[in-house]
C-alpha cells in the first residue's frame, strides 16, 4: 500500500489548522486517515508544530513518502536530518554527534536570522525619520523665498509706470510740430496774391494809352 505523510485541513475559515496524518495515497483529501502523527499551525507565533519522531520514523521505514509541506516541516524539526544519516548506514553514537552538530548549527542560523530582521527593522526606522525630516527642511526655505518673489514684480512694475508717463509727453510733442510748421507755411500763401494783385491792375492802364 502506497502511503505519504501529509496535511489534512480541520481549521475554520482565516485560521488554518493542519493535522500530519499518516493516509493512503488513493484516498480522496478529506478521506479517512490511518494514523496522526503530528499537528501544524502556521499562524502561530511560537509553538507552530509537534510531532511524534517515533511514529514518523516508522512511517518512513515502512516506505511512506512526506509531502514536500511535510518535508519542510520535518527539514526544520532535524527529523529529515535524522532519516538521512539513518539511510547512510550510521551506527546510533555516531547520528547523535551529528544531531548535536545539526542543533549548533541550527542556533546559530536562528541566532543571525534574528540579527537581520532586527537590522531590517532598525534601516526602517531610519528611513522613516529622514523622510519626516525632510518635508521640514524644504519649508523653511521655501517660507523665506516667498517675499523676495512677491517684491520682484514691484521693482518690474516701476520702469513699465515711467515708460507710461514718457509716451504720452513724446506724442503731445509729435502733435505740436506739425501746428507750428502750418502756422509757418500759411502767412507765405497769403502773402503771394499780394504781390500778384497789382500787376493785374496796371495792364489795363497801359490798354487805355
Amino acid at each position: 500500500m502506497a502511503t505519504k505523510i501529509r496535511l489534512k485541513r480541520i481549521g475554520r475559515r482565516n485560521r488554518p489548522f493542519y493535522r500530519l496524518v499518516i493516509m493512503d495515497s488513493r484516498n480522496r483529501r478529506d478521506g479517512a486517515a490511518i494514523e496522526q502523527v503530528g499537528w501544524y499551525n502556521p499562524i502561530a507565533k511560537d509553538d507552530i508544530y509537534s510531532l511524534k519522531e517515533d511514529r514518523i520514523m516508522h512511517w518512513l521505514k515502512e516506505g511512506a513518502q512526506p509531502t514536500d509541506t511535510v518535508h519542510d516541516i520535518l527539514r526544520t524539526s532535524g527529523l529529515a536530518h535524522k532519516w538521512h544519516l539513518i539511510k547512510q548506514g550510521l551506527s546510533d553514537a555516531d547520528i547523535e554527534k551529528e544531531m548535536k552538530k545539526w542543533l549548533l548549527e541550527r542556533e546559530d542560523v536562528l541566532a543571525r536570522r534574528k540579527q537581520r530582521a532586527e537590522a531590517r527593522v532598525a534601516k526602517k526606522k531610519e528611513a522613516s525619520k529622514k523622510k519626516e525630516e525632510a518635508p521640514a527642511e524644504e519649508e523653511a526655505p521655501a517660507e523665506e523665498e516667498a517675499p523676495a518673489e512677491e517684491e520682484a514684480p514691484a521693482e518690474e512694475e516701476a520702469p513699465a509706470e515711467e515708460e507710461a508717463e514718457e509716451a504720452p509727453a513724446e506724442e503731445v510733442a509729435e502733435e505740436e510740430a506739425p501746428a507750428e510748421e502750418v502756422a509757418e507755411e500759411a502767412p507765405a500763401e497769403e502773402e503771394a496774391p499780394a504781390e500778384e494783385a497789382p500787376a493785374e491792375e496796371e495792364a489795363p492802364a497801359e490798354e487805355k494809352k
